[in-house]
């Protein structure tokens, strides 16, 4: 069976944590190794984490944000498959186990990820159509909205080291620039269960903190249109949703009188044009 490392990144979620870290050891499978990375915390955390000495390991940086917590994380793993939690979210139980099931130990390529249930101000939220997940193919789909949540992906190491790990310059959608860099070139398992339970709502996430995340979402896109061996179909794809989101963008900030800055998104968007015979 294969050692699965899990790495939870944390930053002042003091009240949360435990939450998270009592879904991980509560796991059918027993095969993992538990990282918390404490993002420079300065409430509970710290003393939160001391109970658990001897059962997780612990690792402490100065606050860099959660894509360099992730990755210091990955860098202290043992583990051929990686699995990612976020400290506000939990597990069920069967998480780990349903997802290793569907290793190959003979391919060096492999992610999964999960159904997941939608919590927020202690309900549970339907999701819409337009939020479906799926396995296989689906990068066109991939660039519109995130489509993986972090906790509920398994990946393995090989996997990760080729496609790159999370960008520590881009302080939102580092989730979404990752699975771009990923579905562009491979597919991806699915469990369509509900393996996992997010939380939302709180007023420290980054959905909430970050203001206009679409410009990181904008950043993911340049990125990818820059890397070698894009599908044709796929670059065009992109360009459009470039298109779409700078001009969200723009919108807002002409709407806040910040028309230097909207004029920079207007011009980032006409620098790229779909091939118009290919995408007739």
């Amino acid at each position: 069976m294969p050692l699965v490392s899990i790495v939870i990144p944390t930053y002042n979620r003091g009240h949360v944590l435990e939450r998270a870290i009592l879904s991980v050891l509560r796991q059918t499978y027993k095969d993992f190794e538990l990282i918390v990375v404490d993002d420079g915390s300065f409430d509970s955390t710290s003393r939160l984490l001391s109970e658990y000495e001897g059962k997780i390991k612990v690792l402490f940086q100065k606050n860099r944000g959660v894509s360099a917590a992730r990755n210091l994380g990955i860098r202290h793993s043992r583990g051929d498959l990686i699995a990612f939690l976020d400290s506000d979210d939990e597990w069920l139980p069967d998480k780990l186990a349903k997802q290793a099931a569907l290793f190959d130990p003979g391919k060096r390529f492999f992610v999964s990820h999960t159904d997941e249930i939608w919590i927020r101000a202690g309900k549970e939220l339907h999701q819409k159509k337009i939020h479906r997940k799926q396995g296989g193919q689906f990068f066109v789909r991939a660039l519109e909205r995130c489509l993986i949540s972090p906790s509920s992906v398994m990946i393995s190491l090989c996997l990760l080291d080729t496609v790159g790990w999370f960008d520590e310059a881009l302080p939102a959608a580092e989730d979404y620039d990752l699975w771009l860099r990923l579905t562009a070139f491979h597919e991806v398992d699915f469990v369509p269960e509900p393996l996992i339970i997010k939380h939302g709502g709180a007023k420290d996430q980054l959905s909430t903190i970050i203001p206009a995340i679409d410009r990181h979402r904008i950043a993911a896109i340049v990125k990818i249109l820059s890397v070698p061996g894009l599908r044709p179909d796929y670059r065009d794809a992109a360009i459009l949703e470039l298109n779409r989101k700078c001009a969200i963008v723009a919108t807002g900030l002409a709407k806040r009188g910040r028309h230097e800055e909207a004029d920079t998104y207007d011009e980032l968007a006409r620098s790229y044009q779909v091939d118009t015979l290919r995408s007739e």
